[in-house]
């Protein structure tokens, strides 16, 4: 008998243990699970430009060669970048920056930062000048890549990282680095499909290549369409429909078309003395300049009217001084939209000005005693372009025409890119670019 209740409670005991290592594994398990994908969803964070510090304002990157171009330099070249930003202090503080290597879906690269960067890792701003004359007074910072102290290795899609004196991430800013391989050939024209026609641009492609390997088309070549070079709704998944004599054709007629929406609307402030055509008055209230736009109105069923515009980019500039990067004050720009309110989504303020993005800094707020949609913003003074997008939370869907319209003769212009996976190495080369057009459509 007692030895029955030795045995039993052996088991007993026995049972217990392993049913807590077994609960240990399972945790253990779960925990390197919930690790595993942390990790993962870190690497998957699209890199975009973004100011972290509400004081900084009015960030800048281009070519050197032409103001307000898009930032990309050709590899080991003399080609050099020209990086801007103010910061509303009168205090100077010290500002660092550093490169990253993306992906070609703008992720983070898992390079060592030595593997793609000749020079030194950390850089100090050190060119800044104080604002001169204006009622915001503000720091200007200012610096220049590649230089003698950094330059990159390797091509790709880069982030600029601009911290401060604390090690405090201020700016993330993207730019690419060019190494042409591969001869890049677009055709703008009128969608193909009659239903399209008259409210869609189609972008045919081929991609010429030779002294370069390219073993896998449909997989190692990415193939980037933005229109006027934002993300909103550009084309990163077309596949090659026909291989021939090292070409690469993508003539589809449905995948590679793009919503032409309509020409850009604008205000002029260069001058703070004079009313410029969109301005229906300027104020000075509490030490700024407060500047009322006329009420805007949709487009939606409007014929076309031609409008030169600069494709939603903006330029710094003021006409009553001599350097606009120190002259040019800031003001208070209101903006309204008259229309009825909108049930199933949000409208907010576009162009090169947000980094195109749709966040609550330009989202407009409906005013239901005035019945139209309001939005402040604090500028410096220039020539801006803008529109009006609607976020459809109901189909989760960027949509411009429905305040904008959308007619086949806009002038857009449609940025190219072609990336190739080194598997060697482990990153992907942008070799190939090409800016294109819908001039010759109207």
């Amino acid at each position: 008998m007692k030895l029955r209740v030795f045995i039993l409670i052996f088991l007993v005991i026995t049972i217990s243990l392993n049913s807590c290592f077994y609960s240990k594994e399972i945790n253990k398990n779960q925990k390197e699970k919930t690790e595993n994908k942390t990790q993962n969803d870190i690497k998957k964070i699209i890199q975009n430009n973004n100011v972290f510090n509400t004081n900084i304002k009015t960030v800048l990157c281009y070519n050197k060669n032409q103001i307000n171009s898009i930032p990309i330099i050709n590899l080991k070249s003399n080609d050099q970048l020209i990086i801007k930003f103010d910061e509303l202090e009168s205090i100077k503080k010290n500002y660092y920056y550093t490169i990253t290597l993306c992906n070609e879906d703008w992720t983070k690269n898992n390079l060592n930062k030595n593997e793609y960067i000749d020079g030194f890792i950390n850089n100090q701003i050190s060119n800044y000048e104080f604002s001169f004359n204006t009622k915001q007074e503000y720091i200007h910072y200012q610096f220049k890549f590649p230089s003698k102290n950094i330059s990159p290795k390797l091509s790709g899609n880069y982030i600029f990282e601009i911290y401060d004196e604390n090690g405090k991430l201020a700016i993330t800013r993207r730019f690419m680095v060019l190494e042409k391989k591969v001869f890049v050939n677009a055709n703008v024209r009128r969608a193909t499909l009659a239903k399209h026609k008259n409210k869609k641009h189609e972008i045919d492609i081929s991609i010429k290549y030779k002294n370069i390997s390219i073993n896998n088309p449909f997989s190692d070549v990415k193939v980037h369409i933005k229109q006027n070079n934002h993300d909103i709704n550009s084309i990163t998944d077309l596949k090659p429909i026909f291989i021939k004599n090292n070409e690469l054709i993508y003539d589809y007629e449905d995948e590679n078309l793009f919503w032409a929406n309509n020409e850009f609307r604008y205000f002029d402030i260069r001058s703070l003395r004079f009313l410029s055509e969109r301005i229906m008055n300027i104020t000075f209230v509490e030490n700024k300049y407060v500047i009322n736009l006329f009420d805007d109105y949709k487009k939606t069923f409007d014929n076309y009217s031609l409008i030169a515009d600069n494709n939603g980019d903006f330029f710094i500039e003021m006409k009553e001084g001599w350097d606009s990067s120190i002259e040019s004050d800031y003001a208070v720009i209101n903006f309204s939209l008259q229309m009825d309110q909108i049930n199933y989504g949000n409208l907010y303020l576009i162009g090169a000005f947000s980094d195109w993005k749709l966040n609550n800094q330009f989202k407009l707020v409906y005013n239901e005693k005035k019945q139209k949609y309001e939005k402040s913003l604090f500028l410096k003074q220039g020539f801006y372009n803008y529109q009006y997008a609607l976020h459809d939370s109901v189909n989760n869907k960027v949509d411009i025409g429905y305040i904008e319209g959308s007619h086949y003769q806009t002038n857009n212009e449609y940025y190219i890119y072609v990336y190739l996976k080194d598997h060697i190495n482990n990153y992907d080369k942008l070799i190939g670019f090409l800016k294109e057009d819908s001039n010759n459509l109207f």
